[in-house]
């Protein structure tokens, strides 16, 4: 099976920043000029859109391009606009548009805290129990202010269990067809209805590994977990290298297990090194932490911890926390391209379409809804809210039959807002376009959804024109043996931000990379973020 733009490369990365946007801009500006020898036989849009479409890259690879007026509808341009092709994240068009749809802009996740005993001076007689509805953002410090609600309820001993109850969903950890070895990369982390983000990202399900460099070469480095807990189990193999000698550092996870193994070495004198791991079993995950919070706070459980057990009908409510409405999460969704969040998001719409939280279910209540909108969902196939499926297929009309559908909904504009922005250097702003397109009409104008899977590239969103006149456009690509063909997509919506009354040129891509070995991951997904 073939690994989403290739596998995330388990070598640690130091942190790094965008280049500054002044100096992005210049390179930009140089390189986005018209050709002097433009083709001229195939005038107006169309030719142009053409002309970037003869690009050696795509040699025999796949292409569908559609752009359309966005207030009237009207079509601008086609190329194979019914072919099915793998659309990556750009699916995640689809389920965050059912998502305001179905469950509504004003959504929020609820975490409970319940108890079916009785208490008795400072003992809770009875089982405690730890319910979720699938919130992705719920961090280590919101289950410490669950566990200080229950102290702060007067309760220090209970006699029974801690019993994590994440049955809003199913047991079904990922996504199909999902490449087992992306297993513990964090972008293909486990859904659970009850797990904890290590970071503001709220990247589900992860834990951060961060290392840092002993005294002197030769010496172990010394590692750190986020959120701290014994869950996760350190193998320490690495060493300090010579100073400036590189970093090999790799951070391996095994299947079926939290045992984290760092190997190679980092250089002395460099900075701490931070590596994203997915852990197995999420909701175990999450019982651990707010198991540890419940101890500092004074409250101890003299039972075991169960996993997947349903909180009993009566039981009485102790703490609870209720996250931040969908139309907030909406912007660390899809500036980041969060897939964790698609998958969450998929399920909760099963579970409230159906009363299953299912993939099947939930698939089914996209679909349902994207019908409704008048997308044609018979000649599409949706297997995951992410698009991390190679099973995926959507064509580029679909995105452009979505993209102007959604414009008549009445929290359009918080969806709209959500989208990427193309050369903002703020990530959640920009996201993953903030250092494309710099440098052009496109720049702080075209909002887009990127996309990338071996092979297969997409993106879709809207761009106004010269002429002030708003479009839509989605183009995806699939098939090509090159690392990247983002120069080429960048090309086409800079010559629609270009285009106008007075006339349309072709703008030349930038220059393919001279050397990459292997091609890039959605840059999101690249922690720490290179785009």
């Amino acid at each position: 099976m073939r690994r989403p733009e290739s596998r995330v490369n388990r070598r640690t990365r130091a942190w790094t920043w965008p280049v500054v946007p002044l100096v992005i801009g210049l390179a930009c500006t140089l390189s986005w000029s018209s050709p002097a020898g433009a083709d001229t036989s195939r005038p107006g849009l169309g030719g142009a859109i053409d002309t970037i479409l003869d690009d050696p890259s795509l040699k025999g690879g796949a292409a569908g391009v559609v752009v359309a007026d966005a207030r009237s509808g009207a079509l601008l341009y086609r190329h194979r606009p019914d072919d099915r092709l793998m659309p990556a994240s750009n699916t995640k068009l689809l389920t965050s548009a059912a998502a305001m749809g179905v469950l509504g802009p004003d959504h929020r996740f609820r975490t409970d805290v319940l108890t079916d005993g009785t208490g008795h001076g400072r003992t809770l007689r009875g089982d405690l129990y730890l319910r979720g509805t699938g919130d992705p953002t719920l961090l280590a410090a919101d289950y410490e202010r669950l566990a200080e609600a229950v102290a702060d309820a007067g309760i220090r001993r209970v006699t029974g269990r801690l019993v994590a109850d994440d049955t809003r969903f199913d047991d079904q950890r990922v996504g199909r067809s999902w490449a087992a070895d992306d297993e513990s990369s964090y972008y293909a982390a486990q859904i659970s209805a009850l797990s904890v983000a290590p970071d503001t990202d709220y990247d589900a399900g992860s834990v951060i590994v961060e290392t840092t460099p002993g005294a002197r070469p030769g010496a172990r480095p010394t590692v750190a977990v986020t959120p701290r807990t014994p869950y996760a189990r350190v193998v320490n193999h690495a060493t300090t290298g010579a100073a400036g000698s590189g970093s090999t550092l790799t951070v391996e996870r095994g299947h079926g297990s939290n045992t984290l193994t760092l190997s190679g070495s980092v250089p002395a004198g460099a900075a701490a090194a931070k590596e994203w791991v997915s852990v197995w079993e999420p909701t175990g995950h999450a019982a651990a932490v707010f198991a540890d919070a419940l101890a500092r706070h004074g409250v101890r459980v003299a039972g075991d911890t169960r996993l997947g057990r349903a909180t009993p009908d009566g039981a009485r409510p102790l703490a609870a926390h209720r996250s931040m409405p969908l139309k907030r999460l909406l912007v660390p969704f899809m500036k980041l391209s969060n897939n964790i969040h698609a998958e969450v998001l998929t399920k909760a719409i099963g579970y409230e379409t159906a009363g299953r939280g299912t993939w099947t279910a939930g698939l089914a209540g996209v679909s349902d809804w994207l019908k409704k909108q008048g997308v044609d969902v018979g000649t599409l196939r949706q297997v995951d809210g992410s698009g991390l499926s190679r099973m995926d297929n959507v064509t580029a009309g679909h995105f452009t039959e979505l993209l102007l559908s959604v414009r008549r909904q009445p929290w359009y504009a918080d969806w709209y807002a959500a989208l990427p922005v193309a050369c903002d250097p703020d990530r959640l702003i920009g996201g993953t376009l903030r250092t494309r397109m710099c440098g052009t009409p496109a720049a702080g104008n075209a909002r887009g959804k990127t996309g990338s899977l071996t092979g297969a590239s997409a993106l879709s969103g809207y761009v106004t024109d010269a002429d002030g006149r708003e479009l839509v456009y989605s183009v995806v690509f699939n098939n090509y043996l090159v690392p990247s063909v983002k120069r080429l997509e960048d090309a086409i919506v800079v010559t629609l931000a270009k285009s106008g009354a007075d006339g349309t040129e072709t703008v030349r891509p930038r220059p393919a990379p001279r050397s990459a070995q292997s091609p890039a991951l959605e840059c999101a997904w690249t922690k720490p973020h290179t785009c």
